[in-house]
């Protein structure tokens, strides 16, 4: 049982690591309309980091999910299950097209910033309702009616 208490553990740090640092971005996101130059630039590096941070501790998330799977005995078809990995191929989708392409663009000179701030802006508050959305999956393993056979 050793083994998979480890899993459970490093499955939950996983989904902190990935979801925490998003938090961090919605102060920094107000401080962008204003700033120039390097600080400007310290603001998108961080937004940057936070991204690829958030994919690759998503990796160890999915990673450790599979093996808490197979070690825990949970059926692919259980319905809480599926549901957490419809959101996460939506997840995948939409974080590939709504970050790092609206970031290089505000890294232009010249960009039109305070519509490429709003597009960031309800991309990390989308972002953020879809890991909640997993999360609770996750947590409350609800049965949905809907999908179960």
């Amino acid at each position: 049982m050793f083994w998979y208490d480890l899993l459970v553990f490093i499955h939950a740090v996983s989904a902190m690591v990935s979801i925490g640092p998003f938090f961090v971005l919605i102060p920094m996101l107000r401080k962008l309309h204003t700033a120039e130059g390097p600080l400007k630039a310290s603001f998108l590096d961080s937004f940057h980091f936070v991204v690829r941070l958030s994919k690759h501790t998503g990796h160890v998330l999915v990673g450790s999910g599979l093996l808490l799977m197979w070690l825990g005995g949970w059926p692919w078809d259980t319905p809480w299950i599926l549901g957490t990995f419809a959101v996460l191929v939506a997840s995948l989708v939409f974080m590939a097209r709504a970050f790092s392409p609206t970031i290089r663009k505000l890294r232009q000179e010249g960009s039109d910033r305070p519509p490429l701030l709003r597009k960031l802006t309800r991309s990390l508050y989308i972002y953020l309702t879809v890991l909640f959305i997993m999360l609770w999956m996750m947590i409350t393993k609800p049965q949905f009616a809907f999908l179960s056979s």
